[in-house]
């Protein structure tokens, strides 16, 4: 699944509500990879962005309203979905994504923090998966577009293929610790890829036995 081509943060055009945001998203981040969700605090994040402690209590309200607005934005800053025309292609292009993203410096300790809150903190978990449902949805479209082309079977659910891809990679950041590698992604395309066209992503009629 596509990752952001960015850090948040980057000023755009839109007046000074876009700066203070961007400023306060920035902040955010930074804030998150150093201290973790749980030692990032509003205090901290305004002073950083060098805006008043009250435009951010206002406005975000909270730690989870801060890191939520973080995950929106990565999401919206990420890039479509690919469409080479193959879905091993476009596949590839997908773990490539993840594969920049997890060991980018700045990006991957940022989701590596949220997955870490994830775990104990329900708001941080809810901010996570809005996240990944978008970017899953997203990428779920060159499923659709290889089944209409005739690669993989009739009914094959988008989605989990795209999860099969990017699971591994992950299970290496955040469980055992390893580099994650190209040949990893290679080799994590080449997995799904096999299952999808034996129909393993097929989704099952909810009354079929």
């Amino acid at each position: 699944m596509d990752q952001p081509s960015r850090s948040a943060g980057t000023v755009r055009p839109g007046g000074r509500t876009a700066r203070v945001r961007a400023a306060v998203m920035d902040a955010t981040q930074d804030a998150l990879v150093e201290h973790g969700f749980h030692g990032l605090t509003m205090d901290q994040v305004a002073a950083r962005a060098g805006v008043g402690k009250t435009t951010v209590y206002r406005r975000w309200g909270s730690r989870a309203g801060l890191v939520t607005d973080l995950m929106n934005e990565l999401a919206t800053q990420s890039m479509p979905h690919a469409d080479t025309g193959d879905i091993e292609g476009d596949l590839m292009a997908n773990a490539l994504s993840v594969l920049r993203a997890i060991n980018d410096g700045r990006l991957g300790a940022t989701f590596q923090a949220m997955i870490a809150a994830a775990t104990s903190d329900e708001q941080a978990a809810r901010a996570l998966r809005v996240f990944y449902e978008r970017r899953i949805g997203e990428w779920a479209g060159t499923v659709d577009l290889a089944v209409k082309r005739g690669e993989l079977p009739q009914g094959t659910d988008g989605g989990e293929l795209i999860r099969a891809v990017s699971a591994p990679l992950y299970y290496r950041l955040v469980v055992t610790r390893e580099p994650v590698t190209l040949e990893d992604a290679e080799r994590s395309v080449a997995r799904a890829l096999v299952a999808a066209r034996a129909g393993a992503f097929v989704m099952r009629d909810p009354g079929a036995p």
